[in-house]
């Protein structure tokens, strides 16, 4: 019988009453997860009963039609059973008392007029806390910072707060980065920045600390005298479908390494913290980043490898290959897979390698980290039936089968002595009544309480590009040299020939994208 976490929600506390106002409004990240995350927020009573949000873009609506725009929206994908946003059913009663909670204001970001607009709305509004989440491309958040700094509006007085979110991509490079952070670190202090990563949201990645340091059994076998490698995966199905042209310029690398699977590194990876608390947390964090071993451009040439990919067949359909698809550069350059070999050079990690892979259009919707710990002695089985000894593996899936498993050895019934692969853990729809969210519930719940555990710190963004950059400089070498450096793949598969190349050379082997995982799943011998 499934948990009930209802008594949890009822006695978290609501948040302080706030305005939130929301740059980019009519954009697809507002519809599709901010706007039903608040909603969800809304209906487990955890925002401020007075809480105002709004909305600023260029679009043309009023109160009224900005309401019927995300309605419509949100039932649609509520009605959608392909939908992965999971933000749950619309309640058409619960709607009518949301909804009034939203406003809207036409304006241009780079306008005096819309900061006017803000301080007025804040000044009769009876709370002088706001906080600005800036849903827009980020060629705009230094501009709207600064814009925000001359109205007077991120200045904090009597004890309320001024904060600004903002979203990944944080940069393109190292130097785009600093420059960034530079630019907001200017107008406002570290503690009003919330830099958001949704990966960070998801209840499974928060457990792996609870599953790390309130567990006495994980932490002696957690380093390199008894892990191997680590894996972590972010495959993903979908191709590139309306963010052509944001993607065809970041690619995944940028899209995905520097914040989402860096951040899984980092729960991974880090030490355990003096106290468990933001501070502390985000100091170790940035700490393992920065540990990263600085490959030069030729080692990171060797340690990587870049796919696009190509038409193929998924869930048995036809699907087109990337550079078809709609809005994308006939002559890109762009990778749509990357798969790479990092290394933590410090106690804990020196000699084990992280091996990093992402990738759309592959055969399976699959995040997680797999960590594969070094076989057991074979000694005391040299004399019977058994030739090798199998490792041990912890798989701890992130999406889509949230849950942690772990696979050991044990000995199949018969009078041989012959071993066999067998699974133990848990998956959390098993084990908790889990409500229907977004993910950015409670990301959006901390900036409303200030809490920044769950958000990266300047120089924890620094140290993830850093260790990025040299990858970057090689690709860039590649086509002044003749070459494309990117290889293409089937839709439907797991990605180009050079990434099994990359970790077949250290003489391992990827695990399985996809690969069915938790109670009831028959194991398959010799299969890791």
């Amino acid at each position: 019988m499934p948990h009930s976490t209802q008594a949890q929600y009822e006695q978290t506390p609501a948040t302080d009453d706030t305005t939130m106002f929301i740059f980019g409004a009519g954009g697809d990240l507002v519809k599709r997860l901010l706007i039903p995350s608040l909603y969800n927020l809304d209906r487990d009573r955890l925002i401020a009963p007075e809480m105002r949000i709004v909305g600023i873009d260029l679009a043309e609506h009023d109160d009224e039609s900005f309401r019927r725009h995300l309605k419509d929206f949100i039932a649609d994908k509520a009605a959608d059973n392909h939908s992965e946003s999971r933000g749950g059913s619309l309640d058409e009663s619960h709607w009518r008392d949301f909804e009034k909670r939203l406003h809207y204001r036409q304006g241009d970001f780079t306008d005096d007029a819309i900061y006017r607009q803000i301080e007025d709305v804040i000044a009769s509004s009876g709370s002088d806390n706001a906080l600005f989440y800036c849903a827009t491309s980020s060629r705009f958040f230094s501009d709207i910072a600064r814009k925000l700094d001359g109205a007077g509006l991120l200045e904090e007085r009597n004890g309320q707060y001024r904060r600004l979110v903002v979203e990944k991509p944080f940069g393109h490079d190292l130097e785009s980065a600093q420059t960034l952070n530079a630019d907001l670190l200017e107008v406002m202090k570290e503690e009003q920045i919330y830099r958001i990563d949704h990966f960070l949201g998801k209840e499974t990645v928060q457990n792996i600390l609870v599953a790390r340091f309130a567990n006495v059994l994980f932490e002696p076998f957690w380093n390199n005298h008894y892990i191997d490698h680590i894996q972590i995966t972010a495959a993903e199905t979908v191709g590139v479908e309306e963010r052509a042209a944001f993607y065809d310029k970041a690619g995944a690398m940028r899209d995905m390494v520097p914040n989402h699977l860096f951040q899984l590194l980092a729960m991974v990876a880090i030490e355990p913290p003096a106290a468990f608390g933001a501070d502390s947390l985000r100091s170790e964090k940035s700490k393992v980043l920065g540990a990263i071993r600085p490959w030069t451009t030729e080692e990171a040439a060797h340690h990587s490898a870049r796919g696009r990919y190509e038409k193929g067949t998924l869930d048995d359909r036809q699907v087109p290959g990337y550079l078809d698809e709609n809005g994308v550069d006939a002559d890109s350059q762009t990778e749509t897979f990357v798969a790479m070999k990092v290394m933590v050079d410090n106690w804990r990690w020196v000699g084990v390698p992280f091996y990093l892979r992402t990738g759309k259009r592959m055969s399976a919707r699959d995040t997680e980290i797999a960590i594969c710990f070094k076989p057991a002695p074979y000694a005391q089985f040299r004399n019977t039936d058994v030739e090798r000894m199998a490792s041990n593996w912890l798989i701890i899936q992130i999406q889509p089968n949230e849950g942690m498993w772990f696979d050991f050895q044990a000995k199949r019934p018969g009078p041989e002595l012959e071993m066999d692969t067998v699974k133990m853990g848990f998956a959390y729809k098993d084990f908790f009544d889990l409500p229907a969210v977004t993910g950015y519930e409670t990301l959006i719940y901390d900036c409303l309480t200030g809490d920044q555990m769950l958000f990266q710190r300047a120089d924890t963004i620094e140290n993830g590009w850093r260790a990025v950059q040299p990858f970057l400089d090689a690709w860039a070498r590649q086509p002044e040299a003749g070459e494309s450096g990117i290889e293409g793949y089937a839709a439907g598969t797991d990605g180009p020939a050079g990434a099994h190349e990359l970790i077949q050379r250290d003489g391992r082997t990827w695990h399985k994208v996809g690969e069915a995982t938790g109670p009831g799943v028959a194991p398959v011998p010799g299969k890791r």
